[in-house]
């Protein structure tokens, strides 16, 4: 099988360059700026589960593109609209997609483009980020992708699939229950989003603030209560586990969204925290925590578009 990874940033280049570095046919499709760093030092990945450079095949969306079986699409959801024009001549009619996108809107987006048949639900936990020198840098042992159909039910492709992820260098799982996966990563993400962004911390440091336990429970318990009404509801089990992790003392947890506002980048605050208001919203669910969190994300993303606007030549 062969494999077109849109996006060599921190997480399609991390998975794709593990598929490609265990002899997987792995070709990454990239910007013109990181095909010439491609080019140039290879893709680096720095990890506690080892560091190594490999050249990879890699095009450009200028470039003739054909089908692949599998399209592992990694590009945030701010980019998504123009990464499915540029790898829309390798979608054909067998092509598997699995976005490791976060939230739940790309589902929507992929379906309505692409068909019911080529969407394959995916999860994928890991926590990298691109250096200034362009390598990807894990921050952390876990390393996780978890694929299956939306519905569940087994078929042939998704056995393929499992084989071609199979002992490579990361965790791999095929799952009947991935709908279920997805909306859980999207609690969590959207909790922890919410709260580091909205009180500039990390978990720790807004456990010790007054106010601090109440607030990141209260957040949770609202972004629960749009799972189990607009969504999949999740386990009591997850919910558990995600109060420990959200509560612990001393813990230096951070969301990506809050590392990507900290270093004044562009954010997913509509993807993973606006979708999820309007959803409440619309079920009658309310969520003033959530809705203080979002009206925070936009203030800073209409001052970083401001920013942009400000530098560009006239």
């Amino acid at each position: 099988m062969r494999m077109l990874v849109v996006g060599a940033g921190s997480t399609g280049g991390y998975f794709g360059g593990r598929l490609a570095h265990a002899g997987r046919d792995v070709t990454f499709l990239v910007r013109p700026a990181r095909a010439t760093q491609l080019q140039a030092d290879g893709l680096q990945i720095r990890s506690p589960h080892g560091d190594f450079t490999l050249k990879p095949q890699f095009l450009t969306a200028t470039q003739t593109i054909s089908p692949f079986e599998i399209v592992l699409l990694a590009v945030k959801a701010y980019s998504l609209d123009a990464a499915l024009e540029d790898l829309a001549a390798a979608v054909g009619p067998g092509t598997m997609i699995l976005p490791l996108l976060n939230g739940m809107k790309h589902v929507e987006v992929l379906r309505a483009r692409f068909g019911e048949q080529a969407l394959v639900g995916c999860v994928c936990k890991v926590a990298t980020f691109l250096d200034a020198q362009g390598r990807i840098v894990q921050l952390s042992a876990l390393q996780e992708i978890l694929y299956g159909e939306m519905d569940g039910t087994a078929s042939p492709r998704m056995e393929q699939l499992d084989a071609f992820m199979q002992g490579v260098g990361f965790n791999a799982s095929l799952s009947t229950t991935i709908s279920r996966e997805m909306w859980e990563k999207w609690v969590f993400l959207a909790t922890l989003g919410s709260a580091t962004c909205l009180m500039r911390g990390n978990i720790g440091e807004i456990r010790a603030a007054p106010g601090g336990l109440s607030l990141v429970l209260g957040i949770l318990d609202e972004v629960a209560a749009i799972a189990r009404t607009a969504g999949v509801a999740p386990r009591d089990t997850f919910l558990a586990e995600v109060r420990v992790a959200l509560t612990a003392s001393g813990s230096a947890l951070t969301s990506s969204m809050y590392r990507d506002l900290q270093s004044g980048g562009r954010i997913e605050a509509d993807q993973i925290v606006g979708d999820l208001l309007l959803r409440g919203r619309q079920s009658g669910i309310a969520t003033p925590l959530l809705a203080a969190a979002y009206t925070h994300l936009v203030v800073y993303q209409n001052r970083l578009g401001a920013a942009t606007l400000r530098d560009r030549p006239a």
